[in-house]
């Protein structure tokens, strides 16, 4: 099996990657799917060589005592392989977002002038205890014809080191360079702080994890960054909310996944609404193991429930336990979420037009939803493929970021010899 030379210096393994880049921008679009499902099967077949590096992990997690969700995003299992591996063949089946021809004309003196997609180059990659990230993020870059830099946390060094030696391995039998995936298994934060600063090979970073490694990127990288953001995200329960719907989307976006960015956080609730509907949403939280922390209108009905502090409202909790803010109107809850917010995903719930119109106007999110769950924020559940993250600002990219957010533009002219 070929493995990643442990002896090139970040420099080196920029340059390399940067130089398969090149290669892989011109292959055809059926020669990087080819490649996509010959690394789709070795990560079949050499699932127990994963699992096993991923044990080592887990347990170096367990003697630190991580809590229970960053073990949920560190474990591995021949199942979520195996979901790995369908991503990348799900990615191979999604249009080649290269060389599609955004617009064309023709100037008045003839030249003709085209507005085409194109790779980014070579992507940097810093994220934390998530492996399934070293496969989806490979896979989107090879697909739209990018290199891609990998830096995974040190928690789940020995997990990434397994999976990119694999898919190397697989690019050997293809016609994209091993190059074109390079993996940084040094765990010193110099290394880090180098790939920040490395604009003549890189061309963009994405960082995907807590609020601080984000900010450390944004704050600190000479590269240009694609923001991804944290997930304090909000349901807000207006008066006008059907209780059926308004708890079942509540108990889905809290409790499906509570470790991911795309779980509720906190919920907003008419207090109109839940002084009528107080045994029902109370019983739903209690079903649901969902532990509230109220203001002093929502603990009074919400037994059990914790008085909520300044920190509730910003908290990423990651885990059933969830703020309880009580408005008057759509305004105040909107301005709540203005105040708290992440711009990731928020949703309303309600039978009010009027209502719904204003929340999706007024709200500043990447992604808003009438009557349906924060957890469709993502580039699957999108029929995008597979995601490299989600983006949270608004140059280039915005929401889940799949392949087209990928690419970047060429202007290119077609002449007969015009001057000017």
């Amino acid at each position: 099996m070929t493995t990643t030379k442990q002896s090139l210096t970040v420099k080196e393994q920029a340059m390399k990657a940067q130089k398969a880049s090149k290669l892989l921008a011109i292959l055809s679009t059926e020669e990087k799917n080819e490649a996509l499902r010959k690394v789709a099967a070795r990560l079949e077949t050499e699932y127990e060589l994963i699992l096993k590096a991923n044990e080592v992990d887990l347990e170096e997690g367990r003697k630190k005592n991580f809590d229970d969700a960053f073990m949920d995003r560190l474990a591995l299992s021949k199942d979520r392989v195996l979901e790995f591996a369908q991503g990348l063949r799900d990615v191979a089946e999604l249009e080649d977002p290269n060389g599609i021809v955004k617009s064309q004309w023709t100037l008045d003196n003839g030249l003709d002038v085209q507005q085409v997609t194109v790779p980014l180059g070579v992507i940097g990659m810093i994220y934390e205890a998530r492996p399934n990230v070293t496969v989806d993020a490979t896979g989107l870059a090879l697909k739209s014809g990018n290199a891609i830099v990998l830096k995974g946390g040190s928690s789940a060094i020995a997990s990434n080191k397994a999976i990119v030696e694999v898919m190397r391995s697989a690019l050997a039998e293809t016609r994209i360079s091993e190059d074109a995936i390079q993996f940084i298994d040094s765990t010193d934060r110099e290394a880090t702080q180098q790939l920040f600063t490395m604009k003549e090979h890189i061309d963009v970073l994405i960082p995907r994890g807590g609020e601080s490694l984000i900010n450390a990127v944004v704050d600190n990288a000479t590269v240009p960054v694609l923001e991804t953001g944290v997930g304090n995200c909000h349901i807000y329960i207006d008066k006008e909310a059907d209780v059926e719907k308004a708890l079942s989307i509540l108990v889905n976006a809290k409790t499906d996944r509570p470790a991911v960015c795309n779980a509720a956080e906190t919920v907003i609730v008419h207090q109109d609404w839940l002084q009528e509907h107080q045994e029902a949403f109370k019983n739903a939280l209690a079903e649901h193991g969902i532990h509230a922390h109220a203001d002093e209108y929502a603990q009074a009905l919400i037994p059990g429930s914790d008085a909520a502090t300044e920190e509730d409202w910003a908290n990423e909790y990651l885990s059933r336990d969830i703020a309880v803010k009580t408005v008057s109107d759509v305004l105040e809850a909107i301005e709540h979420i203005e105040i708290y917010g992440t711009k990731h995903s928020e949703a309303i719930v309600t039978e009010n037009q009027k209502n719904a119109d204003t929340f999706m106007k007024l709200v500043d999110a990447a992604a808003l939803y009438h009557n349906a769950s924060t957890r469709f924020t993502d580039g699957g559940a999108l029929g995008f493929g597979a995601e490299i993250g989600i983006s949270t600002q608004k140059l280039h990219a915005r929401g889940p970021m799949g392949l087209p957010a990928l690419t970047t533009i060429k202007y290119m002219m077609t002449g007969t010899g015009q001057i000017r």
